[in-house]
């Protein structure tokens, strides 16, 4: 595999991989430093434009990386969601209202998957595009294994998991302004935006970003054991 950077030819996948890691890293902690500055300004719109404008300055096709960008975070966009447990075992569940949770939570999963299904059969979409939106609102790892279970296009169901978090964690700021608990922010996002709205709610406070990291948890759980076994039921 070859490629340029600014005129300099790397025939090393490894040395290739390498400075995909560094502009992703270097896009992210340049776009933490915007937030903390610019309280509206969401986080990981910011990393978005970053690397884009990184790879125009460094003249780096973006399918060149990508390519090589692509297996080594899909690898660690798994172990990020295994690692979520750690926030969610500092979180204090004493005095936690469980039952009302669990019922948020029940119909936020039921909601974040039948409604968008709902609108693309109203809107007369494909079949295989009806099932990609069963996967809306759970994060990506758990959402690409319940696609691959109901065998819906894993590209479409990647695609509607990331655009959907954009636009949550992108209007999450201005729809909280009048809310001022972080408990009710942090798991609004989780719901709702799954890792994006994570990465946003922890921007705010470490209480949000649990409760975010609780509700992203929770609904992606159970979201992957009740949808493989409703289209089962709905297509047999």
């Amino acid at each position: 595999m070859s490629f340029s950077i600014a005129g300099t030819s790397f025939d090393s996948v490894v040395i290739a991989t390498i400075a995909a890691i560094v502009l992703t890293l270097a896009a992210h902690v340049t776009a933490r430093v915007l937030a903390k500055k610019l309280s509206g300004l969401p986080m990981v719109i910011s990393a978005i434009v970053l690397v884009i404008v990184f790879l125009f300055a460094l003249q780096w096709d973006y399918g060149e990386y990508y390519s090589v960008a692509k297996p080594i975070f899909d690898h660690l966009l798994g172990y990020v969601t295994v690692l979520l447990a750690i926030p969610l075992a500092a979180m204090n569940f004493k005095g936690l209202p469980i039952k009302r949770l669990t019922l948020i939570i029940l119909i936020a999963s039921l909601v974040g998957a039948l409604l968008p299904m709902s609108l693309a059969y109203l809107f007369s979409l494909s079949h295989d595009t009806i099932l990609a939106f069963a996967t809306r609102s759970v994060t990506t790892p758990i959402g690409l294994s319940v696609a691959e279970i109901i065998q819906a296009p894993l590209a479409m169901a990647n695609l509607i998991i990331i655009v959907s978090g954009l636009i949550g964690a992108t209007l999450a700021r201005f729809l909280f302004r009048s809310i001022n608990d972080d408990r009710a922010k942090g798991l609004a996002l989780g719901l709702v935006a799954h890792a994006f709205g994570t990465v946003e709610a922890w921007q705010i406070s470490p209480t949000a970003g649990r409760y975010a990291a609780f509700g992203l948890a929770v609904n992606g759980l159970l979201t992957a054991v009740w949808v493989p076994i409703f289209i089962s039921a709905l297509t047999s």
